[in-house]
């Protein structure tokens, strides 16, 4: 073989496989002995992976037989909800970020937070009750007025901000790996904060107004964690429906402003309800936007007392946080899959 050194060694399939070859700095034409290479390991056995069936190569069979998943699959719901759990310091902070983004170019800021609803409450007042007189039969109007229209909002602004959380984030969906109701919660938990300050004024205003401080304000915070459930679930049905059909948030606007008419956010309902079919005096009383604007109305006002509102409110509000939360968030985990795509 002349002067250079020759190792072989024999691999499991049998072929030769060269030992010597050139090391660094080697004159060229010497050969230099390599260290041989690991023997591999034995065949699996006989039977060890399942059987790809007869004439068939296609994906799906080569996944299973050698246990591989599809990226990006659809969880099952309870890993789903574990997985969206496991986001919600991502879902905290991208919420934060998003609402400290919203304002930036505004010279006021995120004092817009509070002076939006102050002055559609103003433009209300104006138009209801001092036009069209519907503060009759209502003995604190305003902080009435106030409340309906700050909680009516914070549905309002999560609904339409949910329409755009999938469209609005494409980009960050096809690059991240991430259960996708993270968005659409985000934009709830957006809200929520946004209510928080809200809340400080509306006690204020509330107070002004001549409302005393009772044990009845404790129930402020369960009132907003129903009403906060309620409208994630439905923020998840929306978010769902206008990642297809974009133009969907051109429209919810206009329904969202027909549901705030029907939901006594400036009027007393049961003024309605002494002359309409019971038919509609049912629904007015289920509808729930009326329901958590009733609920929050007799926490923080002894001007509006139970007998003046409809029965079960608490019963109402909790069946429908749970039959809209629970089922907008299976609705949207049906079509996990599809987001990012096309």
């Amino acid at each position: 073989m002349g002067d250079g050194v020759e190792a072989t060694a024999t691999g499991r399939s049998g072929s030769p496989r060269a030992a010597g070859g050139y090391g660094p700095g080697s004159p060229a034409g010497t050969a230099v002995a390599a260290e041989p290479y690991p023997p591999l390991g034995p065949e699996p056995a006989a039977g060890a992976y399942p059987p790809l069936a007869a004439g068939t190569a296609d994906l799906a069979g080569l996944a299973q037989r050698y246990g591989l998943a599809v990226s990006g699959a659809r969880p099952s719901l309870a890993d789903y909800a574990r997985q969206v759990w496991g986001r919600r310091h991502f879902i905290r902070t991208f919420a934060s970020s998003k609402l400290a983004a919203q304002y930036t170019t505004a010279r006021l800021g995120q004092v817009w937070q509070v002076v939006t609803p102050l002055i559609n409450a103003a433009v209300y007042f104006l138009i209801f009750g001092v036009l069209l007189g519907t503060h009759r039969g209502i003995d604190n109007y305003i902080a009435y007025l106030c409340v309906g229209v700050f909680l009516f909002n914070f549905t309002q602004q999560a609904v339409q901000a949910g329409t755009r959380s999938i469209p609005n984030n494409l980009t960050l969906i096809r690059a991240l790996h991430f259960p996708r109701a993270s968005l659409p919660v985000a934009a709830t938990i957006s809200q929520l904060q946004q209510l928080v300050l809200s809340m400080l004024v509306l006690s204020g205003i509330v107070l002004v107004t001549g409302e005393p401080l009772t044990w009845r304000w404790l129930l402020i915070l369960p009132s907003i964690l129903l009403q906060t459930i309620f409208n994630a679930g439905l923020v998840m049905i929306v978010a769902r429906l206008a990642a297809k059909t974009t133009d969907l948030a051109q429209l919810v606007p206009f329904v969202m402003r027909v549901w705030m008419y029907l939901s006594g956010v400036f009027y007393s309902t049961g003024v309605v309800a002494a002359h309409a079919p019971h038919l509609v005096v049912t629904a007015l009383n289920w509808n729930p936007a009326y329901v958590f604007i009733s609920l929050m109305r007799h926490s923080l006002m002894t001007s509006v007392p139970a007998h003046d509102l409809p029965g079960h409110l608490w019963v109402k509000a909790a069946a429908w946080a749970l039959i809209v939360g629970a089922g907008g968030f299976a609705f949207f985990w049906h079509a996990e899959e599809e987001y990012g795509r096309g």
